[in-house]
């Protein structure tokens, strides 16, 4: 047993300047290169979380920009759809009173047409009581007068 614990004795004292430069090594690994390493990796997660967080922002903003515009848009429309009733009921106010006057404007004119017809016809039937009688007095004679000629030549034996 004596030859073994040398013989570990002897390994060990021979890997000993391994492990002191393993060790070396890794106290400058880790703090010339893992340290700044690290902290670059750190830097960047918080500045990716960072910006995913301003974009969320962002989108956040932008959604509400987007509701503020369509409810500026709804707005608008709303309001192009007054003016166009509005305007449309103007229209048609003045149509309503185009059509009245002119309905007034027609039922003068039929009733002033109506009254020279009647002053006409009045006209007409006054003439023919002056003139009939005396008409009647031309047929009479013509036929009385006329027929009892017409009688003689058809009494012929």
């Amino acid at each position: 047993m004596g030859g073994v614990l040398s013989q570990l004795g002897q390994l060990f004292s021979q890997t000993l300047p391994t492990v002191i430069f393993v060790f070396i090594l890794y106290v400058i690994l880790r703090r010339f290169f893992f340290a700044p390493l690290t902290a670059v990796l750190k830097k960047r997660e918080e500045e990716t979380t960072g910006a995913m967080a301003r974009a969320r922002e962002q989108a956040a903003a932008g959604e509400e920009k987007a509701r503020q515009y369509e409810a500026a848009f709804q707005a608008a429309r709303q309001e192009v759809y007054r003016h166009r009733e509005a305007a449309r009921r103007s229209i048609l106010e003045d149509r309503e009173a185009t059509l009245k006057l002119a309905r007034q404007q027609t039922e003068a004119l039929v009733g002033e047409a109506q009254a020279r017809l009647a002053a006409e016809v009045a006209q007409i039937k006054e003439g023919f009581r002056t003139t009939c009688p005396s008409l009647g007095q031309e047929i009479a004679e013509t036929i009385l007068g006329g027929g009892a000629r017409s009688g003689e030549e058809g009494v012929r034996p």
